[in-house]
């Protein structure tokens, strides 16, 4: 049985996770063992429970719970268990969560203890650094090509945003939970101390930036290195001028038509296809 409950007090307490907590309460800074996040969609919240994620409550939009069958193989996960799912029709959740469920299905789940970005080298050959993105759209889809092109994990600078923010987590269709990642202590100086730091651990280290002094993308040098760290930069104003500094190599993508950049996210993508070639393990 389904622990399914009609929502008929929208003041009620156990609602507060959907309706009237930020991102950043959730998070619980203060008292991360007790840090939650919401994933969005069918697609993501399973692929948070594959990853051990544990459920707190759900909230589905009514006639998806009989019709969507993506949906119903989820609620399956919580047969004879106590998790409750609120449930309403979507006029009612859209003005409640303020905007408009994707697939009608929310999950309030526990989070997890930070991975240490220490342990996480070894064993890899090709990383991506996060230098303060701050739009969850780009790190969920940074995330996602990261994902499915030969990257082995992300690291994030302080600055950037949560990954399992709900926008970020549902942009990557939920390979937030597919690769590893870690933000970079915040007592770490970056750039200086975090290059050095994956200088150490047998990286060469990339950025990705709008130079004219750089090498190819496509540089048969680049795919000869058995470990690279890609770093990609925020949105405009890209990587610090002290991170290219301090890199082995500066890439830029060459561009036409007048075009000056691509969106870090696109950008994203076109690096990790090219510098993973050296990784990749399936059919080129």
């Amino acid at each position: 049985m389904l622990n399914i409950l009609e929502i008929n007090d929208f003041s009620a307490p156990e609602l507060d996770i959907y309706a009237r907590r930020t991102e950043a309460q959730l998070i619980n800074k203060d008292n991360p063992e007790a840090g939650l996040f919401i994933a969005e969609s069918p697609k993501v919240i399973g692929r948070a429970l594959d990853a051990g994620y544990i459920p707190v409550s759900a909230l589905v939009e009514k006639h998806q719970i009989k019709e969507n069958e993506e949906t119903r193989q989820i609620l399956e996960r919580f047969e004879g268990t106590d998790v409750p799912i609120f449930t309403a029709e979507f006029e009612v959740l859209t003005k409640m969560t303020g905007f408009k469920l994707t697939r009608g299905m929310l999950c309030a789940l526990k989070r997890q203890p930070l991975m240490d970005y220490q342990n996480m080298c070894e064993g890899k050959d090709r990383i991506v650094i996060l230098e303060n993105v701050m739009n969850p759209t780009n790190v969920g889809a940074i995330f996602r090509s990261a994902a499915a092109l030969n990257m082995d994990a992300v690291f994030l600078t302080p600055g950037c945003s949560d990954p399992l923010y709900r926008r970020a987590s549902r942009v990557s269709m939920g390979t937030v939970f597919q690769i590893p990642w870690a933000f970079l202590d915040e007592q770490m100086l970056w750039p200086e101390d975090g290059i050095a730091f994956l200088r150490e651990q047998g990286f060469k280290n990339v950025a990705m930036a709008l130079r004219n002094d750089t090498v190819n993308i496509d540089d048969p040098v680049l795919q000869k290195e058995e470990k690279l760290a890609i770093i990609l930069g925020t949105e405009g104003e890209g990587l610090l001028t002290e991170t290219i500094d301090g890199c082995d190599y500066t890439v830029k993508i060459p561009m036409s038509h007048g075009v000056d950049s691509l969106n870090v996210a696109a950008a994203s993508a076109v690096a990790f296809w090219e510098l993973g070639k050296h990784n990749s393990t399936g059919g080129e």
